[in-house]
Formats: C-alpha cells, structure tokens, sequence
C-alpha cells in the first residue's frame, strides 16, 4: 500500500480512464494519501500527448491531472489481461472509470463483472448520461453536456451567441462528485456499483435556476454583463482602466458602498434603497452606477471598497491568480517531484491538519509495472 499518511492512506483505487473526468477523480483521491493504480492501454491515456507543452518526458496537460498515481499497461481486451486485473481489483478498495458505456460493459469494469474478485469492491462508472438507458451510449464531451443542459445558453451577453464555460465545468465537476460517491460507499463499508453521469451533475449544479423555473415557470434569462438573476448589483462594470465586480447582497453594504461613492442620496430614493427596488429598476441602477464607477481604475475602487465589507474585485486572468498573494500565502502553486524539472501545478484544495501532500511526478507509461504486478500476483 501507500506510504502516505494522508487521510485515505490504505486506499487503493484503480483507475481506468482518460483525459480529464476520471483522472481529475482519481487526482483529488491520491492528493489525499490514496494508492492511485492509473491501468492504461498501450497507447496511454490520450492525455498524454494532448497539450502542446512537455517539461522533459511529462505532458503539462498529463502532469496537471496525473500527479502522485502509479502506471501500468494491461490489455483488457485480452484474457491476460482481465486475469491481471482481476488479481490488482482482489487487493483494491474501488475502481473508477470513464469509459462509454459499451466498452466499460465489455471490459468487465463493474461491480457485477468484478465482485467475484473482490465482493467489497467500489465501482464508479463516469459517463454521459448513465450506465444503463436508452441515451446511455450518446457521445459526451464538457462541451456537448455543457450545450444540453443549458449552461451555454445561460453564459455570455445575451447579444452575443451562447457561450460555454471558460474551462471544463462538466469534467471536473463530474470528478468531484465521482469521488464523494466512490467515498460514500467505502464509508458505508460494502461494494456496489456508482452511477455518475455528466448531465445529472450539471442539472444538480444548476439547483436554484433549476428551481426556478420547476416551481415558479421562470425562464433564466442571460443578462448582460454576467449579472446575477436576482441581486442587484451583482455583475462586472467598466471602469477607468479594467473590468470590476461588485455583489452586493445586503442593504447595511449598499448604504456603505452608496456613501463611499459619492451617492447617499440612492440610500433615501425607493428605487435604489432596497433590493426589491433595485431588482425592479435594474436597468436604471446599473447605469447610475455605472457612470460613478467609470470615473476611477479597478485597483482603486478595491482599495476603497474591500475594507467596507463590500464584495469587489478585479477582474484578472489566470496568471494574475497563479502569482496572487492570495496563492503565494496558500501555497497554491507546488513543484512536482524533487525538483530536477521546472514542472509545477496548482495544490490540491483541500487541506487537513496534520497532513500535507507530497506531490510526485506523473508517472511515466507502464512505469510501476513490476511494482504492482508483483504485489498483485504475491
């Protein structure tokens, strides 16, 4: 087993997947202690070879989802192959993949297939649309899900065509939420299979809009200027040299955010005073404050507004984010390995006390071959 004592050392899982969903899953697990056991073709998982950019023999993209996992090349198409597998699955806690349907079916990837191994054994199937049904074997990709259920349709200006979240919203999520199921099962202390589907988690993060329309029959339209549906103000503005968000929920905020702007008098006038007033004026606040917030930079409304417990902030890009304080305080940025390579990647978000991750190198294809061979075959 793993020599971490990181929260789920003792836990091996195996992981049958490719590009981002799965891997992402398998990630937050080994970042946690878990032995992560990446069983791949010979070809290697597609992510390998995806991004543009290698440090030495490593994939920036691989790297990024890959860290801290073991290798090893099965053919699971072949009977020496499912005999391998099915000797790693007898000293394994779970199994996660995010094959289509059919092929996890034909490779003998669920719990049905595999509990003569291991009857305690975990299997989280990632897919699409389901394990079973009648849209079960439809293409799935972040961009498809992201389309059909209506996250494209609710991002963007509503002038403009819509628009699909700026990073894979759908696989990551979709790893997430595979993670706390393979976890909840392993809690409850019995094998079973775990259905995860990409369009059931995007329905699901979309609660509240969901909501809304489900009990009420309101339509979510896109606002301009990624407003929210029903704070206002609550979205980006223009100012003298950049972009700002402001939220603010609360009426004792927007009294303070009124009076450090020059405008106490919206404080007194029933259109600007509350949030219902706001909300029923939309169109009419935002341009008063828009012309206020015009006048000066982004990076001085901040220093104003932030130490009223107003809810601001620029907008910036991702490298800006990458070389915060905010990063450098939380040590967000970590270098994988011993250091030999300038490879680096974001930490893992959650933080425990007593424990802090070791971030290794992916791991090469195949390369811990004989390590769980040898174990799985002892």
């Amino acid at each position: 087993m793993n020599a971490s004592n990181g929260p789920l050392a003792g836990i091996r899982v195996i992981e049958v997947g490719h590009m981002l969903a799965g891997p992402y899953c398998g990630l937050m697990l080994a970042d946690m202690g878990a032995e992560v056991i990446k069983v791949e073709a010979s070809e290697g998982d597609i992510g390998r070879t995806v991004s543009p950019h290698f440090i030495g023999p490593h994939n920036a993209y691989f790297a990024s989802l890959n860290r801290n996992k073991k290798s090893v090349v099965i053919d699971l198409a072949s009977p020496e192959g499912q005999a391998d597998l099915h000797r790693i699955v007898a000293r394994s806690q779970a199994l996660i993949t995010n094959l289509r349907p059919s092929a996890i079916k034909k490779l003998g990837l669920t719990y049905e297939a595999l509990r003569t191994a291991n009857e305690r054994l975990v299997c989280v199937a990632l897919t699409g649309y389901g394990l079973d049904g009648p849209y079960s074997e439809n293409p799935a990709y972040d961009y498809v899900i992201q389309a059909m259920t209506g996250v494209m349709a609710l991002t963007g200006d509503p002038s403009a065509p819509p628009t699909k979240a700026g990073y894979s919203a759908v696989d990551n999520s979709a790893g997430l939420v595979a993670a706390l199921g393979l976890l909840a099962k392993i809690v409850e202390g019995r094998g079973g299979q775990v259905d995860v589907s990409m369009y059931d988690v995007m329905l699901s993060q979309l609660n509240y809009l969901a909501g809304a329309d489900l009990n009420a029959g309101e339509t979510i339209q896109r606002l301009p200027a990624s407003s929210h549906p029903y704070v206002v103000p609550a979205q980006i503005f223009p100012t003298a040299d950049g972009w700002l968000t402001l939220f603010i929920t609360h009426d004792k905020f927007w009294k303070k955010f009124c009076e450090e702007i020059g405008q106490p008098a919206w404080t007194a006038d029933p259109k600007f005073a509350s949030m219902q007033g706001r909300r029923t004026h939309r169109a009419e606040v935002v341009a008063a404050i828009a012309a206020v917030l015009a006048t000066a930079s982004a990076a001085n409304w901040v220093r104003r507004l932030a130490p009223l417990g107003v809810v601001v902030a620029e907008v910036g890009t991702l490298g800006d984010a990458l070389r915060s304080d905010i990063a450098a305080d939380r040590s967000l940025v970590v270098s994988l390995g011993n250091g030999d390579l300038p490879l680096r990647a974001v930490a893992s978000p959650i933080r425990f006390n007593g424990f802090t991750p070791t971030y290794g190198l992916p791991p090469l294809l195949d390369e811990h071959r004989g390590e769980v061979l040898g174990w799985a075959s002892a």
